[in-house]
């Protein structure tokens, strides 16, 4: 069993056990405290101990090694990643103050450490690469939520309505700085960064719900829940009900909308009337596939 000390509270026994040591033995010391613990060598007069010194130095160095060579296996793809969701999550504390600035991106740098070069990788357009950065790791944490959840049990109705809560409940913590990037996205040079970053939401979870769409269906779904999506986080920026109760009241009722909608749809299709006239209109649509797909026939709504 290795002993453990700490340092500020067994100094003196510390001193003790090192002053006797005839044999080279590893000192263990977080990288946070190695400053401190030299200075400790200094002060105590075993600053020349070579068993301890070259203990440390072995220990330090090693940690270096095993790390530069984990950094090695890593892509370029791979380290701008891992940077930009660092500087990503240190940045939430300053959005508040500054919003999805330079400021707070230059801060979450500072913070973390993380070279300026790579940081100019991972947001190349500074404040909004940031805000961008943000709502995606947020789309990532909630497709693995909806990986995890047993949607097999509930209606399509159901896994909708799951799927937008929970990508709004992620960003619960944090409703000032959805605010700041719903601002920063409605300027007339960021409109187009704001509805992609919707469609991408709306995409995310029609993906992880399953959805078979390959022809116009695919895209009216997403647009659909994409205005669904963003009029609910709307609401929920003003709201201040417990636990957002007239979010997920409002949220329901635009499901309601929505399938009241896709109800008509299917009366219309199944009127043969109506279906004749539009038989134009529907060959037209029929052309129009979803990406990557080939030629199909057309598929169902919600």
């Amino acid at each position: 069993m290795l002993p453990e000390f700490h340092l500020t509270e067994d100094t003196f026994t510390l001193k003790l056990l090192l002053q006797r040591t005839e044999r080279l033995i590893d000192v263990v010391v977080a990288d946070q405290y190695l400053h401190l613990f030299t200075t400790f060598l200094k002060v105590s007069g075993l600053q020349e101990a070579v068993y301890i010194r070259v203990s440390v130095r072995y220990v330090q160095q090693q940690r270096n090694r095993e790390s530069s060579m984990a950094d090695t296996h890593r892509t370029e793809d791979e380290h701008i990643d891992a940077a930009r969701q660092e500087v990503i999550e240190a940045a939430l504390p300053h959005v508040v103050f500054d919003g999805w600035s330079q400021a707070t991106l230059d801060a979450a740098v500072a913070d973390t450490g993380t070279d300026a070069g790579l940081a100019k990788l991972a947001f190349p357009r500074g404040g909004i690469d940031l805000a961008v950065g943000f709502h995606r790791l947020m789309d990532d944490r909630m497709v693995e939520k909806l990986a995890a959840a047993d949607l097999e049990a509930m209606r399509i109705r159901e896994r909708v309505t799951f799927a937008v809560r929970t990508r709004i409940e992620l960003v619960a913590g944090h409703r000032e700085a959805v605010r700041r990037g719903a601002t920063l996205m409605a300027l007339p040079m960021h409109v187009a960064d704001g509805a992609r970053c919707v469609w991408e939401t709306a995409d995310k979870i029609w993906k992880a719900l399953g959805d078979p769409s390959e022809d116009y269906n695919w895209y009216t779904k997403r647009m659909i829940l994409g205005s669904v999506y963003s009029a609910t986080v709307l609401f929920w920026l003003g709201d201040e009900s417990p636990d957002y109760a007239r979010t997920w009241d409002f949220l329901d009722r635009r499901i309601d909308d929505v399938m009241q909608f896709e109800k008509t749809k299917a009366r219309m299709a199944a009127n043969p009337v109506v279906r004749a006239a539009m038989w134009g209109p529907t060959q037209l649509l029929s052309m129009i596939r979803a990406p990557g797909t080939g030629r199909g026939g057309p598929t169902s709504g919600w």
